[in-house]
């Protein structure tokens, strides 16, 4: 790599350690009043079939994580626990592939009154995923001298994550709205012998965003 070279990839890592973001935009639409007293809880569930563009469980895990944690938290049951309480209709197997078929189960009597049952009122369903595009540059790495290995070069790419979560009221038997969280951002890979990775996390921001916008809808 030259002097000029070197050069520029200095003024690119430090441009970007200075403005590096994330950028997230939340959405929110209502359709009818919410509340939870302190004996109900809400559960985080996602499509549990393996497919291409199946929302990330763990991603369901930190929404249901940071929803139920911090200021503001409510009471969420773990969507495995729920899975254990509603045996066995939300197994791999047999639990629904999107919001129609969850509105068709939890719909039956039996299965919206067991679910009152063990104390949970809101049905939260997400889906989206985070993709990785834009990819760009190259990173060459070889043995210098003393067996080290080396590696030269800027690579970067663009990630986004857009999630969608609808809420289903049991007592009411009604949706009662949808929030969304979209996040950007560029993650960069530069390497002046030692690759130095700046990625930017935009899954874990959609997952913090979405779970402070379902706090306040529900508390709302």
């Amino acid at each position: 790599m030259t002097t000029n070279q070197t050069h520029i990839l200095l003024v690119l890592i430090t441009a970007y350690s200075l403005t590096a973001c994330v950028n997230t935009t939340i959405q929110e639409a209502r359709e009818a009043s919410t509340s939870l007293s302190s004996q109900e809880s809400i559960v985080i569930l996602s499509r549990k079939h393996k497919t291409s563009g199946e929302t990330e469980s763990d991603f369901v895990s930190c929404v249901s994580g940071k929803t139920g944690g911090g200021n503001d938290a409510l009471s969420v049951m773990s969507e495995r626990e729920f899975m254990d309480e509603l045996f066995p209709w939300f197994e791999p197997r047999t639990a629904p592939l999107n919001m129609k078929d969850l509105t068709d189960v939890i719909s039956r009597p039996l299965i919206s009154a067991r679910i009152r049952a063990i104390g949970v009122r809101y049905l939260v369903w997400v889906e989206g995923t985070t993709v990785r595009s834009e990819e760009s540059g190259a990173l060459q790495c070889t043995v210098v001298s003393g067996g080290i290995p080396a590696c030269f070069g800027f690579l970067s790419w663009e990630s986004g994550s857009d999630y969608e979560a609808s809420i289903w009221d049991i007592n009411r038997g009604i949706n009662v709205g949808k929030v969304s969280s979209e996040a950007s951002g560029t993650s960069i890979v530069p390497a002046l012998v030692v690759p130095i990775p700046f990625i930017a996390r935009v899954q874990n921001q959609a997952c913090i965003s979405l779970a402070e916008q379902l706090k306040t809808f529900i508390r709302t």
